[in-house]
């Protein structure tokens, strides 16, 4: 597998692009192919809760203090 990294002009975050080939196994390496799984499920995770907080942060309304005329 071959991963390229390019760095984006905002926050510094970088896009992945990963390249998958076939090799053909007996037996598949159940530990790489676990440790591939969680680490995509970690990042989905994380993509999601900050999509989520932004979603609120815009949804949110901002509380103004009104003078009292007292």
């Amino acid at each position: 597998m071959s991963n390229r990294h390019r760095r984006q002009s905002k926050g510094g975050k970088r896009i992945r692009r990963i390249s998958v080939r076939a090799v053909c196994r007996e037996q598949p390496d159940l530990h790489k192919l676990s440790r591939a799984l969680i680490r995509l499920a970690m990042e989905q995770a994380a993509a999601e809760a900050a999509a989520k907080a932004q979603a609120e942060s815009e949804h949110t309304p901002t509380r103004t203090t009104e003078a009292a005329d007292d």
